[in-house]
């Protein structure tokens, strides 16, 4: 998946075979917003329209733009997986939690 980013707000952007072109979608809103174009240029210009739209329809309905994000979620993984990472965790003298975490903080720094 490629990203493209502007003022801030991050957008996917795959190759859409049936219109021929690119599209995006931009991430973390609280509703949806996406946009086309065949050159990065023009998706560039597209992405900056869709966002402004998006965020005055946003203004003026006095709805938050961002989706808010807890810090909490629940993960759902095999017993055995369960009692691996405990394990390396204890190991290392952390919680499970704090392993988690840096291995979720490695998975989106690389």
């Amino acid at each position: 998946m490629n990203r493209m980013n502007v003022d801030g707000f991050n957008a996917k952007i795959e190759y859409d075979e049936e219109t021929d072109q690119f599209r995006g979608e931009i991430l973390g809103l609280s509703g949806g917003a996406d946009f086309y174009g065949s050159s990065p240029e023009e998706l560039r210009r597209e992405f900056t329209k869709s966002l402004e739209v998006f965020l005055e329809v946003c203004k003026e309905k006095g709805i938050e733009p961002r989706r808010h994000y807890s810090g909490k979620f629940n993960l759902r993984i095999p017993p055995e997986l369960h009692e691996k990472l405990a394990m390396t965790a204890e190991a290392q003298g952390k919680s499970l939690n704090s392993l988690a975490q840096e291995a979720l903080q490695r998975s989106v720094s690389a």
